[in-house]
């Protein structure tokens, strides 16, 4: 038996524009999806699911989830969840030159599912790196991340950037333009996220910016204006001290600014609604440096920053805001996790209880 897993992320500036070759911003946050596997002795399947903002599941096949499992949750849903364990699953297997490997597969993330927040991503990261490491194959936390935005590009029908597999992969801040992606210092900022208990509908979102900045000349500069913004917060990240206990108020009242340009501009594109909005507002009146949407709109969450409990407190007194907490920098990435059971031994290395492998 292989646990792993892998954080989550927000945007500190850059969503939409990263799609069109603009550079973007993500960093991981201390909010984790856990993939355990086992590997079985046929070719099959099993999959339970657990508090992806869904009601659990079960679900064994053999082949492809194309056959639609017959399970007690909504289509959709499954559809989403079982096409990134599957697209993980296919990848693990070509990594280990292994098409016929069967894995027990259980899911379980703290992360709000379709929220903003990478959990897909996060998922998929998890579950190459777990079920790889059950096949006897350990890959650099680089190709996972490459495996992931292959995994994610082809479940998202091509839609899929590189920015929230890369930064779950890697951990901490990292920088994505195109095709380059590379990490990035940054001290250990206070975010505080708003969450509204819903979720945007992210294709439509991409294809209404899409439609936008095909048709309007200044819809595609303000996603040109996005990058712009990217660069300044980069900037002012490469003159922070990232060894630092807490960031310098100058450093987080500047990038509160920035983000606070950022929501503006993608409010315009059309990607906001009234709960983030709300959020926002209820954020920088409480005294945050700073407050935007992350990830792809509609619906879900906002990142703020403020070291103090001012913004928590707020937001889970807005109307529309279901849930408010604190979440850390998360400077792992993709990581083994000791599974339930295992012994440890004086040097501190793990050994499972073969007693209880599956």
């Amino acid at each position: 038996m292989t646990v792993s897993s892998a954080p989550g992320k927000v945007y500190l500036f850059g969503e939409h524009a990263v799609v069109y070759g603009e550079p973007a911003v993500p960093c991981a946050v201390e909010r984790r999806a856990t993939v355990t596997v086992s590997a079985r002795e046929d070719d099959h399947v099993r999959v339970r699911a657990e508090d992806l903002s869904l009601n659990g599941f079960t679900v064994e096949y053999r082949g492809s989830t194309g056959d639609r499992p017959d399970v007690d949750v909504p289509a959709p849903l499954v559809e989403a969840a079982m096409g990134y364990i599957d697209a993980a699953v296919d990848e693990a297997r070509d990594a280990a030159d292994a098409p016929d490997a069967g894995f027990d597969i259980t899911v379980e993330s703290d992360i709000p599912l379709g929220a903003g927040l990478g959990s897909s991503a996060a998922v998929v990261v998890a579950g190459i790196d777990a079920a790889t490491r059950e096949l006897g194959v350990e890959l650099a936390p680089r190709e996972i991340a490459e495996r992931a935005y292959r995994a994610e590009h082809e479940v998202q029908d091509g839609q899929a950037s590189r920015a929230d597999t890369f930064c779950s992969a890697m951990g901490g801040a990292v920088r994505v333009e195109g095709d380059d992606c590379r990490t990035i210092d940054a001290p250990p900022l206070p975010f505080v996220i708003g969450f509204d208990g819903g979720a945007g509908d992210t294709g439509a979102l991409v294809s209404g910016v899409r439609a936008l900045r095909e048709e309007y000349d200044f819809a595609a500069d303000t996603v040109s204006t996005v990058g712009d913004v990217v660069r300044r917060g980069e900037e002012l990240l490469a003159e922070a001290v990232p060894d630092a206990d807490e960031p310098s108020e100058e450093l987080l009242s500047e990038l509160g600014r920035f983000m606070n340009f950022n929501h503006g501009l993608l409010e315009a594109l059309g990607v906001s609604s009234r709960s983030l909005d709300s959020m926002v507002w209820a954020a920088r009146e409480a005294g945050a440096y700073g407050a935007k949407l992350t990830g792809a709109g509609g619906g879900g969450c906002i990142v703020s920053l403020d070291p103090t409990p001012e913004t928590q407190t707020a937001l889970r007194f807005t109307p529309g805001c279901e849930d408010a907490f604190r979440a850390e920098l998360a400077t792992e990435g993709v990581r083994v996790e000791v599974p339930p059971g295992a012994e440890v031994d004086a040097e501190g290395d793990s050994e499972p209880d073969r007693g209880d492998s599956a």
